[in-house]
């Protein structure tokens, strides 16, 4: 079958859909308030489009795991009155506030079994819109590509294609719903891979401003990592609990990993990483302790036995096992170090070479360690992180693994950034009533030298640097958002642009060449 033919058959799906809809919409009757039945509600008027188990179809899956961005009172009005700009009618005109709750209550249950999702149903999901082989040598715009950005617009699901050298937005996309875990990009930055809530990848075109492939790797996905060689994205997933590797060329699917330890004990994936100098991928569970470890050269670097464990699509796998569960990682600049924390309060540091864990660390709260970055101070490494229930910063030396500074801030925060070329490193304060504030932190004193108040009331959040170092960027999270760029060596504000809540840039440079200052 022709990519034409593919297209006007999913154009005809949804134009049924959309009618089938509008019909139950307009002629059923209007259901009862006395005893709603959730289960017929569901497969009458939701099972279409969000799957007859939830897992989602046309529309995304319907699982609480799915819906942590979306509050059950928002859901309700979803349901009642629809959503802008997606294929979500409202319902009020056949289902009454009983059953509006009746059906929140639903979807907000979880599953009584752990579901299937296996090569199969993954295969069956992947749509390639162009073939590699007929994509162009050169981009078709005139900015160097590698100074682009990406900016998440979760508002509406959207990304905004950015020039970073003109500051001015190239192109704007749709995205799949509620994109997750940051973009990633292939080692070229040609390339960038987008991975959505319900598990949905997409290797979109940066030369070409165009999607390549997509496919559903899980049903409720954290993140995805790029293989430094450019051969393999691998996906991690909460929901089922199972790793998925695929061809980063065109997302051919390659294997399902299940997560589970010796014993036969399955977990959920916290996230997973790219280990560039050691050729591996690094996987955080949420309910073992253990970290795996999946080489994707055919020579495994240390710690990896002969002849030892193999996943599916025949990687090496090594399994580290740990006093106690680490779900947020950070990796020194060689990659020879992993320091974790867990939910209960403490940071280990675990030396990847020999697999053990080496040295607790002073790390409380919960520390958002997958935000950490790293400087020169005095002629040593530093790691500054924020910490998502303590508003404080924790400076550690990472040849001591000691404390050196805890920065008292506002209010918890959720992203620090800074660059190489920056004597300042940036903070927010995403949680609590100083959420529209960001800290600016001088490196050489740790002092906090300025707090900055881009929009007064409105949060403040995830900054990034252009590739110079020259420019800061920051978001106004909120559907009446922005993104702000500031001047990063006087911290005064440039311009703005107006967008729909802008939760994340993503500078193609600084991402491929890992630079310290951002999170990789």
């Amino acid at each position: 079958m022709q990519f034409g033919e593919v297209t006007a058959l999913t154009a005809l799906a949804l134009f049924v859909t959309v009618l089938t809809t509008f019909l139950t919409v307009a002629w059923l009757p209007p259901v009862a308030a006395s005893s709603p039945d959730a289960a017929a509600l569901y497969a009458r008027h939701c099972a279409s489009c969000h799957g007859a188990d939830r897992l989602g179809g046309i529309g995304p899956a319907l699982l609480p795991g799915n819906l942590k961005r979306l509050r059950r009172g928002a859901a309700a009005s979803v349901i009642a009155e629809g959503r802008p700009a997606t294929q979500m009618a409202g319902f009020s005109h056949v289902l009454d506030a009983a059953a509006v709750d009746a059906l929140v209550a639903l979807i907000y249950t979880p599953l009584d079994k752990l579901p299937h999702f296996g090569m199969p149903e993954i295969e069956r999901t992947r749509v390639v819109h162009r073939p590699l082989d007929t994509l162009g040598d050169a981009p078709v715009f005139a900015a160097d590509p590698l100074s682009l950005f990406i900016v998440v617009e979760q508002g509406d699901h959207h990304a905004t294609v950015l020039d970073g050298d003109r500051l001015e937005p190239l192109h704007r996309f749709p995205t799949r719903f509620a994109l997750h875990g940051g973009p990633k990009f292939s080692p070229d930055g040609r390339f960038v891979y987008l991975a959505s809530r319900d598990g949905w990848i997409t290797q979109y075109d940066l030369y070409e401003l165009a999607p390549v492939a997509e496919i559903r790797a899980g049903i409720n996905t954290r993140n995805l990592a790029v293989s430094d060689d450019g051969r393999y994205v691998l996906v991690g997933n909460y929901l089922p609990h199972t790793l998925t590797l695929l061809d980063a060329r065109e997302l051919v699917p390659l294997a399902v990993i299940p997560v589970r330890n010796r014993a036969g004990e399955t977990s959920r994936v916290s996230a997973v990483y790219t280990a560039p100098p050691r050729g591996t991928f690094v996987v955080a569970l949420k309910d073992l302790p253990e970290v795996w470890e999946i080489a994707y050269r055919e020579s495994s670097p240390k710690g990896f036995a002969a002849g030892g464990e193999r996943t599916g699509g025949g990687l090496a796998l090594r399994r580290i096992e740990l006093p106690g569960i680490l779900d947020d990682f950070f990796f020194d600049a060689g990659y020879a170090h992993l320091i974790g924390a867990s939910r209960e309060g403490f940071g280990q540091v675990v030396e990847l070479d020999s697999g053990r864990a080496i040295v607790d660390i002073d790390l409380p709260g919960l520390p958002h360690l997958g935000s950490g970055i790293t400087w020169e101070v005095d002629g040593r490494t530093v790691l500054a992180t924020p910490n998502l229930k303590e508003g404080v910063v924790s400076v550690i030396d990472t040849a001591t693994w000691r404390t050196v500074k805890r920065i008292e801030t506002l209010g918890p925060g959720f992203f620090m950034r800074s660059h190489e070329n920056s004597r300042y490193a940036w903070v927010d304060v995403f949680f609590g009533p100083h959420r529209d504030a960001v800290h600016v932190i001088d490196k050489a004193s740790l002092e906090i030298v300025e707090t900055l108040r881009p929009t007064p009331g409105k949060t403040a959040a995830h900054v990034e640097f252009t590739r110079d170092g020259r420019h800061a960027l920051l978001s106004i999270w909120d559907r009446d958002g922005a993104v702000v760029v500031y001047d990063a060596a006087t911290l005064k504000e440039v311009r703005r642009f107006p967008m729909d809540k802008p939760s994340g840039k993503y500078n193609v440079y600084n991402k491929i060449t890992r630079s310290r200052g951002t999170s990789h």
